[in-house]
């Protein structure tokens, strides 16, 4: 068993005794758990394991995602942060030098964050509409990446409205797309082909990855702003 550094910086890779690979991030609360995963100490740290099958960029990175704008000291807005599972890594990854704005529109949700942020002080939870960005346009200052997660019909429109508000020239975005919540009735390439004509619109399309068969129906897309 051990670790050793990923290409991306603040992600690692965890070689399991029987030889098969995961990917990791250094916890920066030792000892806390976030969904469960596995804690592994290694030469004096705690890494905990990243499980791609309850994370959509932890399924992005193992089916070889080749840009991934979120290092550490990052400022990150993420859109759909949920109960937190996946911007538990990205608070890992970023470090107490970096933050994560995490805005989710469901009261009962984000109040599963709220045990995790006492001590994770590098993820600030926002009770927020993600359609609705000069709501919490006070609380979030320029940000280096986004990131979102939202299941919305309106997927990209969104990540355009706030990436006008937000993002900083040059910056990052990322997103992961559901077809069937944009259009049941269409396959989910030709979703996907719709979906990054939009993005184009606004950003410059970088990369664009299918996440089966981690997640049904699921892309996600990398895209700057120029």
């Amino acid at each position: 068993m051990r670790i050793k550094k990923h290409k991306f910086p603040g992600v690692y890779v965890f070689i399991d005794e029987d030889g098969s690979e995961k990917i990791a991030t250094k916890n920066l609360v030792p000892g806390q758990r976030v969904y469960g995963e596995r804690l592994i100490k290694f030469e004096g740290e705690e890494y905990r394991v990243w499980n791609p099958s309850r994370s959509k960029l932890g399924a992005a990175i193992l089916k070889g995602l080749k840009h991934f704008p979120i290092r550490p000291g990052s400022t990150v807005l993420y859109l759909g942060v949920a109960s937190g599972t996946t911007a538990s890594h990205v608070s890992d990854i970023v470090g107490w030098e970096g933050k994560v704005f995490g805005v989710e529109f469901s009261p009962r949700v984000l109040r599963e964050l709220v045990p995790l942020v006492e001590e994770r002080r590098n993820l600030v939870p926002i009770l927020g509409d993600a359609t609705k960005p000069e709501g919490y346009r006070a609380l979030v200052p320029k940000v280096d990446v986004i990131f979102e997660d939202v299941a919305q019909p309106t997927q990209a429109k969104i990540l355009i409205d706030n990436a006008r508000v937000f993002l900083k020239s040059g910056g990052y975005a990322m997103i992961s797309v559901k077809s069937r919540s944009i259009d049941v009735t269409k396959e989910p390439e030709q979703v996907f082909d719709e979906v990054e004509k939009e993005l184009s619109e606004y950003f410059k399309v970088v990369e664009r990855l299918s996440l089966e068969p981690y997640e049904k129906d699921h892309a996600l897309f990398v895209v700057r702003k120029p």
